[in-house]
């Protein structure tokens, strides 16, 4: 893997993980595109180290106050925000890898993430702010985020959306959405340690190839995020629904034609 692969590798995951648009879907496409089917867990952990270290950087100060106060509102919230994609993951950890690995089913879940943004931005009269988030609000938006467990459902997307659907204010169902997602990568890159450590890394890359790449993911992984709270102020969903369809239906007709 060239220096320039790996950092467009790491500006993809950067951006994807925060856009609402599915960063696993958009790694399967550029593995593809640069003839890297098998890039290597190695490399995947890495650029998801690099959006861990983003979110947290952004969330420094939210999460110095989950340390000094480990059962404090916050910190309980993100626990049950996270029990749905915890139980999830385990149960059908293996059904979902095998789904991941063939992407037959990539382009419908970039269609139906499409449909879930369309509906959810018509929602526009959600009024609680972080104070106001129950369990309750934490439990069904965590469920959104362990239905994004399939590889090109976007997490961001489903989770923002299911803040939407509980009367969050829009800022706060992106804000919420990134701060679930701290646990969330936290947890993947554990699960992708343990298989670097039983020896199902994949192929070996190089050191500066996996830096460039955690550099570039961190970087865009923190643009991503300040970007993507600030937009869903005025912004509308529909924007990212039509890029994420278009892109679904290419991909499907291209399986269809035997070049996928």
């Amino acid at each position: 893997m060239s220096w320039i692969e790996a950092f467009l590798l790491g500006l993809i995951q950067g951006l994807t993980e925060f856009l609402p648009i599915s960063s696993t879907g958009h790694l399967a496409l550029g593995r593809h595109a640069f003839g890297l089917q098998e890039a290597g867990l190695f490399l995947d952990t890495m650029l998801h180290v690099g959006t861990l270290a983003a979110v947290v950087f952004y969330y420094r100060t939210e999460l110095l106050d989950v340390l000094r106060r480990p059962f404090g509102r916050t910190s309980m919230l993100l626990a049950v925000g996270t029990i749905p994609a915890v139980v999830v993951g385990l149960l059908f950890e293996d059904f979902f890898e095998a789904i991941s690995v063939s992407g037959a089913t990539i382009g419908w879940e970039f269609l139906a993430t499409g449909v879930f943004l369309w509906f959810a931005d018509r929602i526009r009269d959600g009024r609680k702010r972080m104070q106001d988030i129950t369990y309750a609000d934490a439990l069904v938006i965590g469920a959104f985020q362990a239905g994004a467990i399939m590889p090109a459902l976007s997490r961001s997307g489903l989770t923002i959306v299911g803040g939407l659907l509980r009367k969050l204010d829009r800022a706060t169902a992106a804000y919420f959405s990134f701060l679930l997602s701290i646990p969330a990568i936290l947890g993947g890159v554990v699960m992708q340690g343990a298989h670097l450590v039983d020896g199902s890394a994949g192929e070996s890359i190089g050191l500066g190839a996996l830096a460039i790449g955690a550099a570039a993911s961190a970087v865009f992984g923190y643009l991503a995020v300040r970007w993507m709270i600030d937009f869903l102020k005025r912004g509308s969903l529909k924007v990212f629904a039509v890029y994420v369809w278009a892109l679904g239906l290419v991909i499907i007709a291209a399986q269809l034609f035997g070049k996928w």
